[in-house]
C-alpha cells in the first residue's frame, strides 16, 4: 500500500506541473486580449487550482506513504516550498486581482519544482534528529512564511521590472539584469543536470574522506571543477567495490567543510548561464528584463508596493515562529541545545534581522516604492541563499537535506 501512495504522489505532482505549465498560456492571453480577457483569465486561475489541489494531495499520500510529514529531505522541502508558492499566489490573486503576479510566480514554482526533482525522491529511514513532530510544525511554518515572502519578492520584482527603463545605464538596471541572469542560470543549470545525467549517463565517482573522517564517495554529473582534498578517481565495479580510474578535474581542491560536488554543480550553472546569456544578447540585442517588461505595461506600482508590504507583515511573523521559535524547541529535542549557530541556523538569524531591518526602514525612515521592492528582492535572495548554498554547499547539521 504504501508503493502505491508514493507511486500516486509522484503522478500527483508530476501533473500538477504540467497544468501550472499549461495554466501560463490562457494567463498570458488573458493579460494581451481585450476582449476575451475575463474569460482567458477564469480559465488560468481555475487551471491553477487544480494544480495546487493535486498538489496538496501529494503531501498527504507521501505522508501517508512515509509515514511522517513529508518534510525531511531537499526534494521533499523544494517541493512543499514550490506548493507555498503558489499558495501565496492564489491568496493574493484572491484579494489584489493580480493576474500578472502568475507570470512571475508560477515559473519560479516550476523552477523549484524542476530543482527538487534533480535530488533524490526515495523514502529513506529517518535519523534520529528527524524523527520528532516539531520537524514538520517548524518546517511547514518555514514553508508557508516563504511562500508569503515570495510574494512580497514578486511583487517588488514586478515593480522593478516596469519601473526601470529597459535601456538605463545606471546601477540599478545592472544589477536587475543580474537578477534576470541567475533566473536563466538555474534554468540552464537544470537543462544542463538533467541531460547530462540521464540523456548522457555522466558519472563520475571520487573517494575521499568527510570532515568526520570517514570514507565516502562524491558523484559528479558534470566534470570537475571543484574537488575534495586528496580525492581519488575510482569507478564502481560492484556491490561498495570501487577500483581507481581516471576522470577530468582542473584541479581545484577544497577541505570536507564545504561540500565540493555540490559547489561544483553551482560554478557550472554561473559558467552555462553566462555562456546562454551572451548568446541570448547576441541575437535579441537587448537586456533580458526588456523581453517581460511588456507584461508589466498595465501594472499599479502603488498596487505592487502595497502587496509586497503586506506580505512581509504576514510572512515575517510567521518565518520568526517557524524559522526561529520552532526551530529552537526542535533542535533541543534533536541535539539536547536550542541554539548552537550552526550555519543553517547563523543564516535563519540573518534572514530574520533582514526582515525587521526591513520592516523598520518601511515603518520609520520612509523606504517605499523601489526602495522596499530592491528589498524584497534581497529577501528573496537571502532565503534561496540559506535554501541552496548553506544547505548544499557548507557542511552543518543540516547536511541531511
Amino acid at each position: 500500500m504504501e508503493s502505491t501512495f508514493l507511486s500516486l504522489s509522484n503522478i500527483l505532482i508530476f501533473i500538477a506541473f504540467i497544468l501550472l505549465l499549461v495554466a501560463l498560456i490562457p494567463l498570458g492571453i488573458s493579460i494581451k486580449s481585450k476582449s476575451q480577457s475575463k474569460k482567458y483569465e477564469k480559465i488560468a486561475i481555475w487551471t491553477i487550482i487544480i494544480a495546487f489541489a493535486l498538489e496538496l494531495l501529494y503531501f498527504i499520500f507521501r505522508w501517508l506513504a512515509t509515514g511522517h510529514a513529508p518534510v525531511s529531505n531537499m526534494y521533499e522541502f523544494i517541493a512543499m516550498f514550490s506548493i507555498m508558492l503558489i499558495g501565496g499566489f492564489l491568496i493574493t490573486y484572491h484579494y489584489f486581482r493580480t493576474k500578472v503576479f502568475g507570470l512571475f510566480a508560477i515559473p519560479i514554482s516550476l523552477l523549484l519544482l524542476g530543482y527538487g526533482s534533480l535530488f533524490s525522491t526515495d523514502v529513506q529511514p529517518l535519523i534520529p534528529a528527524l524523527q520528532s513532530n516539531w520537524l514538520a510544525i517548524h518546517v511547514i511554518t518555514v514553508t508557508l512564511s516563504y511562500g508569503i515572502l515570495s510574494m512580497s519578492a514578486v511583487a517588488g520584482l514586478i515593480y522593478l521590472v516596469k519601473a526601470i527603463p529597459a535601456d538605463e545605464k545606471s546601477w540599478r538596471a545592472r544589477i536587475l539584469e543580474g537578477i534576470m541572469i541567475g533566473i536563466l542560470s538555474v534554468i540552464m543549470y537544470m537543462v544542463t543536470t538533467v541531460v547530462m545525467q540521464y540523456v548522457v549517463g555522466y558519472n563520475d565517482e571520487f573517494y575521499y574522506t568527510d570532515k568526520q573522517g570517514e570514507q565516502v564517495i562524491a558523484e559528479y554529473h558534470l566534470p570537475s571543477i571543484v574537488n575534495y582534498n586528496d580525492a581519488i578517481p575510482v569507478e564502481h565495479v560492484g556491490d561498495n567495490e570501487y577500483e581507481p580510474t581516471e576522470h577530468f578535474h582542473l584541479g581545484i581542491d577544497l577541505p570536507p567543510v564545504i561540500k565540493a560536488h555540490s559547489l561544483n554543480t553551482v560554478v557550472w550553472s554561473i559558467i552555462i548561464g553566462l555562456i546562454t546569456y551572451g548568446i541570448v544578447r547576441l541575437i535579441i540585442r537587448k537586456r533580458l528584463f526588456a523581453l517581460v517588461k511588456p507584461l508589466t505595461k498595465k501594472t499599479d506600482l502603488a498596487l505592487m508596493d502595497e502587496i509586497g508590504y503586506r506580505s512581509v507583515i504576514i510572512g515575517f511573523p510567521l518565518f520568526a515562529l517557524g524559522g526561529i521559535f520552532f526551530a529552537a524547541i526542535w533542535a533541543q529535542m534533536a541535539w539536547s541545545r536550542f541554539w548552537g549557530w550552526d550555519p543553517k541556523e547563523t543564516w535563519a538569524f540573518i534572514t530574520f534581522m533582514f526582515y525587521t531591518i526591513f520592516l523598520h526602514l518601511r515603518l520609520n525612515r520612509g523606504y517605499e516604492g523601489e526602495k522596499s521592492a530592491w528589498l524584497a528582492v534581497g529577501g528573496f535572495i537571502l532565503i534561496l541563499f540559506n535554501l541552496i548554498a548553506i544547505n548544499l554547499i557548507v557542511s552543518g547539521l543540516h547536511s541531511y537535506a
